[in-house]
Formats: C-alpha cells, structure tokens, sequence
C-alpha cells in the first residue's frame, strides 16, 4: 500500500488508527527459549490469517500464546475485546467435556455470552437455545445432539469443538488445525459456518493450518515461521 509520499506502507501500519486491532509488539514466544522472536503485527477486524510451518516449530505455542494460556517470553499481546466472550480457541485436543452430550458441550460457549454472575445451572435463555440449535445445524451435528462426546468419530467431535467457539461469537477465532481429520464435504461445512460468522461479526480468524494449498485458498495474510521469526508473505518491510 502506498502512502501520500508515495512509500510502501505495511498491512500492519495502515491502520495504526484503528480501536479493535490486535497487536503484537516485540513479542516473543516459547518457554525456557524463544521459539519465535520479535513479531511486530496488527491484526484487523475480519481478516483471516493462516500460519504455516513446520511441527514443533512454534504455531501452537504462538496461538496460546495470543490467546492468554501461555506468558509471552517478552513483549505484548494487546486488544481491547471482551474478557469472557471476546476469544473464542480450538485446540487440537479439542477440550471437550467427553461424558456430556453434544447439545451440553456446546452450550458451555453459549454461557460464555450470559454475565458472570449468571448461575451455571441456570437454563439458558431462549435466543441462546435458539443458537445452539443453529451451530448445531450449521454443522451437521443437530441429528447426534443428545449423544456423549465419547462416543462420536474424531471429525464430529471436531465438529462440536468449533461450534462450541463459533456460537460465542468471539471478537477472533484462533484455531489451531481445526480442518484436522475431516473428509472435504465436512471441510467444506464448516468453512461455511466458520465465514458466516465471522462476516456477521466482524472476527478474526488466525488458524494453524498444515495443508498449504488450502491455506493459500482461504487466508487473507499468509504467516510462515522460519529460522525463530515470522515471516508474512508480501510484506516487504519485515
């Protein structure tokens, strides 16, 4: 993008005005060791940005990371959503509530929409009932709504973990390889659910991704992790 000199600007510094950005400033990541160092990024609303790379090599850790799990080495994760609603995660080991239905485990993200002082064993409101029948639908999943958790294929469970997100209606939507063991019907579902949403409200989406041509397909920005640092592709300021 140019600016009024006529200058290349950054994604990242075109919008320096902007309230809901997410920022990361001098960030670094990992544990004893940095797995990745110095990532300057802002990320708007609506984009949809895919991380590419390697095993082991830090995207899991980078996405704890800006979700609150993990403290940075150094640096800082900034943003301005909401405390309880406003960052929706999947993890690859999904966190489900095995033992519980379908209709339950995903009635834990509607919850995260009531106020704190809410009474877990409250019923959830009418609107909220009325969602989770929605992302149930939306992803194929409303015919097993009374089953456990345990018994459902690894693809529906990953099914039920991104409804769970999705019905939050989080400000940004971190996923990591939430397309995992899915055949290209279900991919398709959910990509579909997943874009509707994120239209509607305006999230974000960052999601580790291993298959890179559909990556390259669906993401706005693509990020790579190389050599301790991350590489976004196009940018010629890094």
């Amino acid at each position: 993008m140019a600016g009024a000199d006529g200058s290349s600007k950054s994604a990242d510094a075109a919008h320096d005005d902007e309230p809901e950005a997410l920022v990361l400033q001098d960030l670094s990541v990992g544990y004893k060791d940095p797995l990745i160092s110095n990532i300057n990024k802002k990320i708007m609303p609506g984009e949809l940005i895919a991380i590419l790379g390697p095993s082991g090599i830090g995207k899991t850790t980078l996405l704890r990371t800006i979700a609150g799990l993990i403290r940075p080495l150094s640096g800082k994760v900034s943003h301005d959503y909401p405390t309880r609603s406003g960052i929706g995660y999947i993890p690859q080991r999904l966190g489900l509530i095995r033992h519980s239905t379908v209709r339950s485990n995903i009635s834990i993200g509607a919850r995260s929409r009531c106020s704190k002082f809410y009474p877990a064993f409250f019923p959830l409101s009418r609107e909220l009932k009325n969602d989770v029948k929605s992302a149930m639908k939306s992803l194929n999943i409303d015919d097993i709504a009374d089953e456990p958790v345990r018994i459902l294929s690894g693809g529906q469970q990953r099914r039920v973990a991104i409804a769970r997100t999705l019905i939050q209606k989080p400000r940004i939507i971190l996923a990591d390889e939430f397309l995992g063991e899915l055949d290209k019907e279900n991919v398709k579902s959910i990509i579909t659910a997943t874009k509707k949403v994120v239209d509607e409200i305006g999230a974000t989406l960052i999601m580790v991704e291993h298959h890179e041509e559909r990556a390259m397909k669906l993401a706005d920005r693509i990020w790579r992790i190389e050599d301790n640092k991350l590489i976004e592709e196009g940018d010629s300021n890094q």
